[in-house]
């Protein structure tokens, strides 16, 4: 019998640790990110050694990272990064070099030599970008004070990796032997230079229309080959000259970002992003060295929580000098507090120049990759924590209500829930309110809770797509539950988690198109309202008044508009997935509407040319 390719049975041996261990940990509650750790110790050297060549697999798996960089740069167009141009020097330097000072004096002071403590500092000052970014994406925290603040940190930290590397040569035994002049140095700062300019020239020129152009081939696989290409093209490039491939990935996606085929770009890469991301999280798992930490336990558990707790100080003061919101910072700190998939690298090389010991360097890897097993793990616990909290206090540091006896009532009894208090969600608040009625509000923005609680409304901080904040909010009580968050992925989701575990809510969601009112109305929602479809009509009827329409005509002209469209939209619905057949109801119920208003109007002209001139009776309507 035949014997199986290495390759295919470490893929296998992969696929079938994340299958297994990935949906246990996310049934425990614990998060994907524990679960492919744990799979890595599972099948590492230190379990039950079947994969053996760990560091070639986590070489390859880093360029999930790089593709997740990618994807987050496609979010952000140029002029909001200049926008974080701030937080990126500020926060990021203060991050950066607050961590870095404080860990080398702590070291140097424990009697380490001086290179070898700076060497640690620098590492260990790093954070997880895959993690980070992961953990503030599932929260749906990217576009929140501490996300933005968090994101420009870890950005900061990506262009510092370059210096800490050039550093290394220059600390170790290697500098002695081969020394670096003025001439070298300068040329490759202008290697440097001319790639990072070849990538935004070539991406300002170039991409576009040769993405265009891949486009009209109309075969989708070529595209999704051109978009690998597009970034294992710029990965390389930046490392011929010794820079981040993350970094030069996240250019590329900024300079794609106002691109017509962002979305396109993003659908392609997304599968392949989340499965090297899942990769490499289990090389991490692979590679902590159990046989140091049996050697020296102590020295492993001190420094691990030592770093951990140097660096959590350093950046929860940063954040409270930052006037970040007290609810946000918690998460915030965790996510930056853990080291970073950098750091091997940084320990990795200066251990081959000689600036630290191979010992060192292993127990230092050690802490690192227990870090980062243990960061998703103590923010479960801070989750739960805080949502207790919530369920017993409600938000700290809120402005009191003037009314007493609303907040001394259990967050249960309020028969309303409204997930988002944007401008939709405030207008529904403020006519449940003044109706009497009692409303809980669940948002991610600070800002917009306390606008909420000051105004005597229960408030609830946090993704209302996770089922546990619903169930505190009192989902298990309440009557109706009100979905006016903005984006229509969050929308769909919360609705399905309603649907599944909260089946007696009666649904009021906001749909911002057809396509997500259909999508809702897929899931059982009966009342859906698109956003901007009735502000239309009033703007339309102002139109036509404006004309020299009479203002009863144009009102009731509105009123049957919007009779006909609610009852086409309906109908068009019994058709969706048949594209021909919307269209065709379309155009019926369109002429349908021409006539029949054009026989009202007709009819309206003869009834009142039927009245007499001098005739004190007013015109038939």
């Amino acid at each position: 019998m035949a014997q199986a390719p290495v390759w295919l049975t470490y893929g296998f041996t992969y696929l079938a640790a994340a299958v297994i261990a990935v949906p246990i940990a996310r049934a425990l509650g614990l998060g994907a990110i524990i679960g492919y750790l744990a799979a890595g110790i599972a099948i590492g050297p230190w379990g039950l050694a079947l994969v053996s060549n760990v560091q070639d697999i986590l070489h390859f798996a880093e360029f999930g990272v790089v593709l997740m960089l990618f994807l987050v740069g496609l979010e952000l167009q140029p002029s909001r990064l200049w926008s974080l141009r701030r937080p990126i020097l500020g926060l990021g330097l203060a991050q950066m070099a607050g961590c870095a000072v404080v860990l080398w004096a702590l070291a140097w002071a424990l009697g380490l030599p001086w290179r070898v403590a700076l060497v640690a500092a620098l590492g260990l000052a790093l954070s997880s970008t895959a993690i980070a970014l992961q953990v503030l994406a599932e929260r749906n925290l990217m576009r929140t004070d501490s996300g933005q603040k968090a994101f420009s940190i870890l950005l900061f930290q990506d262009v510092a990796a370059i210096p800490i590397l050039a550093l290394l040569p220059l600390l170790g035994a290697a500098a002695a032997r081969q020394p670096h002049g003025a001439g070298d140095l300068a040329l490759e700062a202008l290697r440097t230079a001319a790639v990072v300019g070849a990538i935004v020239l070539g991406g300002r020129l170039l991409l576009r229309p040769v993405l265009r152009w891949i486009a009209r081939s109309k075969q989708p696989e070529i595209f999704t080959a051109t978009s690998l290409f597009l970034v294992v093209g710029i990965a390389m490039l930046m490392l011929s000259v010794g820079l981040s491939m993350a970094l030069g990935a996240f250019l590329a996606g900024v300079l794609l970002a106002d691109s017509e085929y962002r979305r396109e770009l993003e659908t392609d890469i997304e599968p392949f992003k989340g499965l090297l991301l899942g990769l490499f999280f289990i090389a991490v798992g692979m590679s902590i060295d159990f046989g140091v930490l049996a050697r020296a336990p102590w020295a492993m558990l001190g420094l691990l929580l030592g770093f951990l707790a140097v660096k959590g100080v350093v950046i929860w003061l940063l954040a409270r000098a930052s006037g970040m919101p007290y609810q946000e910072r918690p998460v915030f700190t965790l996510v930056l507090a853990q080291g970073g998939e950098f750091a091997f690298v940084v320990f990795q090389s200066g251990a081959g120049f000689g600036a630290i010991g191979t010992e060192a360097a292993s127990l230092l890897i050690g802490a690192v990759a227990l870090s980062m097993l243990l960061s998703p793990l103590l923010l479960v616990a801070v989750d739960r924590a805080l949502l207790l909290r919530h369920a017993r206090l409600g938000p700290p540091a809120m402005p009191p209500v003037p009314d007493e006896r609303t907040l001394s009532e259990p967050p249960q009894s309020a028969p309303i829930i409204i997930a988002g208090f944007g401008r939709y969600g405030q207008i529904v608040a403020r006519m449940v309110l003044a109706q009497g009625l009692k409303a809980t509000v669940l948002d991610h923005s600070v800002e917009m809770l306390e606008v909420a609680h000051t105004f005597g409304y229960r408030v609830f901080y946090g993704d209302a797509t996770r089922v546990s904040l619903l169930r505190l909010a009192g989902a298990g009580q309440a009557r109706v539950l009100v979905v006016a968050v903005d984006a229509p992925e969050q929308s769909l989701k919360i609705v399905q988690a309603a649907r599944k575990h909260f089946p007696h809510l009666q649904i009021v969601a906001r749909a911002r198109d057809v396509t997500h009112w259909h999508a809702l109305r897929d899931l059982g929602v009966q009342h859906v309202e698109r956003e901007l479809f009735r502000a239309s009509v009033l703007s339309a009827r102002t139109v036509l008044e404006l004309m020299g329409e009479n203002p009863a005509d144009a009102a009731a002209f509105a009123e049957r508009f919007t009779a006909h469209n609610v009852d086409l939209s309906e109908r068009m619905y019994a058709h969706q997935g048949d594209r021909e057949a919307m269209l065709a109801v379309a155009r019926q119920g369109r002429q349908q509407l021409v006539e029949q208003l054009a026989k009202e109007r007709q009819e309206r002209m003869s009834a009142r040319a039927s009245v007499p001139q001098d005739s004190d009776e007013p015109p038939a309507a």
